[in-house]
């Protein structure tokens, strides 16, 4: 079963158990695929499927600082629990430890030895961590390398 079969299956018992958040929630995941489909005008792989439930994860982790920022509590919460219906369709996250070996490498790789060197390392990186780690956190992790 696909990503989006089970994202499907899973709205249906949702809604039979009337969550209401967990229903909107995979109501959303399930829009932001069709609505990719429809632009690529094709079928998605699985490999597209992850990158829209990355994107959408990066939208809620966006979404949850700046409530924080505005002291929206009530939202902050409500983003909370959309991201975590959402992270449990994402490949298993890697750990920082894991995350910091694969830069190793790729600033090998790339021959990067300053700052200006980050886009170079994170070009040769981020196709190896695709759905499995933020691009915020890798780029930390990149940053401190290479200073």
């Amino acid at each position: 079963m696909g990503i989006l079969e089970k994202i499907g299956s899973d709205m249906i018992a949702a809604m039979k158990a009337k969550d209401k958040v967990r229903t909107t929630a995979l109501r959303s995941l399930k829009s932001a695929v069709k609505y990719r489909e429809i632009d690529k005008k094709t079928e998605l792989t699985e490999e597209d499927v992850i990158a829209v439930l990355s994107s959408t994860v990066k939208r809620h982790r966006d979404s949850i600082e700046q409530y924080q920022k505005a002291g929206r509590d009530d939202l902050v919460q409500i983003e909370k629990l959309e991201l975590e219906v959402a992270l449990g369709y994402l490949p298993k996250q890697l750990e920082p430890e894991e995350i910091e070996k694969l830069v190793n490498e790729a600033i090998e790789e790339s021959s990067a030895s300053s700052p200006a060197d980050i886009g170079k390392v994170m070009k040769a990186v981020m196709p190896k961590l695709k759905g499995r780690a933020d691009g915020k956190i890798v780029k930390e992790i990149v940053a401190r390398r290479l200073s």
